[in-house]
């Protein structure tokens, strides 16, 4: 059943577990998470990111994943991640995304809080919600602060708790993502999650906080950050990664034709989507 952020994170939030959001940009990933959901009987999160409308166009995986989405039988929001135009973000919401992050985390703050609030207004009235983000979450491939010899301290685009509430209540967002120490992508050195800021945070706002950057980190990791008080994990290198690796397997094991390849992807990604929501704890609560 289609669903949007309030329905998924707001119980995960009173109720302390976590929500995947596994990026789906074509039909083997989209099978392979709903499968895993609907085993598992948990809620769960499914959509693309701006970067990646290059591999799948929005339209075309709109046509795809909101009718899977309408039939599930458990709850799935169908989530346009990291927004980074106002255009492309009303697209989403045109094409029957019932969920958007309109991604002004660059901006300076009162641009950040003017651009959220008035899409934000324009979503509530779609029936769909919107994730915003403060501080920002760089990239780990990239070097942004990680701390090297001339680069900036890494706490520098933490989200600052106080600053938190004010952009709340001036935008009405439904979901915050924060900068608490984690970075896009495959990770070179461990990072070093910032747990107190994320537990301040969460007693300050009564939103629903997410956490991007996930692939990458250790289950001690995700257990203490949901502890914490994030609702809302982001995941798509795992589940890339994992489909390469049934891919390998398969290949491997003799299988030479994409339709006997097929099978060997799905099972990975499954596999791997099982084992995030169970880590999370959603597992049993659709």
């Amino acid at each position: 059943m289609l669903a949007n952020l309030n329905d998924v994170l707001l119980p995960a939030r009173r109720r302390g577990y976590g929500v995947g959001l596994f990026n789906t940009v074509n039909l083997e990933m989209a099978r392979a998470v709903l499968a895993a959901a609907e085993k598992l009987r948990s809620p769960v999160i499914i959509g693309t990111a701006e970067v990646l409308l290059p591999y799948a166009p929005l339209r075309e995986l709109a046509d795809l994943l909101l009718p899977m989405a309408r039939r599930a039988g458990v709850p799935v929001v169908l989530h346009y991640d990291h927004g980074l135009t106002f255009d492309r973000c009303m697209q989403a919401l045109q094409c029957g995304f019932s969920s958007l992050m309109y991604d002004c985390s660059t901006a300076a703050y009162e641009d950040n809080v003017r651009s959220v609030r008035e899409l934000t207004k324009i979503a509530h009235a779609f029936g769909a919600t919107v994730e915003a983000e403060l501080g920002h979450v760089g990239n780990a491939e990239g070097g942004e602060g990680d701390g090297d010899a001339g680069q900036p301290d890494p706490a520098a685009f933490y989200t600052d708790p106080d600053q938190a509430r004010d952009y709340i209540d001036r935008t009405g967002a439904d979901a915050l993502a924060i900068a608490v120490g984690t970075a896009h992508g495959a990770y070179r050195l461990p990072p070093k999650l910032d747990f107190g800021r994320i537990e301040t945070i969460a007693a300050r706002i009564p939103t629903p906080l997410v956490l991007h950057g996930g692939s990458g980190l250790t289950d001690d990791d995700f257990r203490h950050a949901i502890r914490s008080g994030i609702s809302k994990v982001n995941i798509f290198t795992d589940l890339n990664l994992a489909g390469a690796e049934g891919l390998r397997k398969g290949l491997a094991a003799g299988k030479r034709t994409v339709t006997d390849l097929i099978p060997c992807q799905v099972e990975a990604m499954q596999a791997a989507t099982e084992a995030k929501i169970a880590l999370f704890g959603s597992a049993g609560k659709a």
